[in-house]
């Protein structure tokens, strides 16, 4: 298996561009609680359990697995994220089948609608996903891991994908460095 940084530092080298991580930080938590919502129904409650099973319990509790294997203490992080994420769903499939299926496939089509612009319009490069299918797993860890580096989390593991990945790009980097944006080249 892959170690965290292994991970990060893959899916980081599909995103440099400052906005496309931008984009990333709206289009992967509206997926994700999409995702919540839409795997909400159906739900069946086991005798003596405080909560109701249903799909996005399992899909969300094996990727927490996932994740606390990678990083304890990112995956700590993550269950609690995918905890509200799960229990938001919850409320929506208790409402009408309108409002779960419109809510739910709304943000599904709006997160996808930012993923694609961040990468057409300032990555120029394709999704992570496309080589590696891990990557619709780590991008939601990634969003965490770089919305806690910002608050200064763990300096090392961030330097250490920058070391493999590449330093993230500023707006326009490739304009002022005089260089075309698709290829890199001067």
């Amino acid at each position: 298996m892959k170690t965290l940084t292994d991970q990060l530092a893959q899916y980081a080298a599909y995103h440099r561009d400052r906005r496309n991580i931008a984009t990333h930080f709206v289009g992967i938590p509206l997926i994700v609680v999409a995702l919540a919502i839409l795997l909400s129904r159906p739900a069946w409650t086991p005798a003596a359990w405080p909560v109701a099973l249903s799909p996005a319990w399992l899909l969300f509790g094996a990727a927490t697995l996932y994740y606390l294997a990678l990083d304890v203490s990112l995956g700590i992080a993550m269950a609690v994220v995918s905890a509200a994420c799960v229990a938001s769903g919850a409320w929506f499939a208790q409402q009408s089948t309108t409002w779960w299926l419109g809510g739910g496939i709304g943000l599904f089509v709006i997160g996808w609608v930012f993923q694609f612009v961040g990468h057409a319009a300032y990555e120029h490069r394709k999704p992570a996903f496309v080589d590696d299918v891990i990557g619709l797993l780590i991008g939601p860890l990634f969003v965490l891991a770089e919305a806690l580096f910002s608050a200064g989390w763990r300096p090392a593991l961030r330097a250490a994908i920058d070391a493999k990945a590449g330093p993230a790009r500023a707006a326009g980097h490739e304009a002022r460095a005089g260089r075309t944006p698709r290829t890199g080249h001067r």
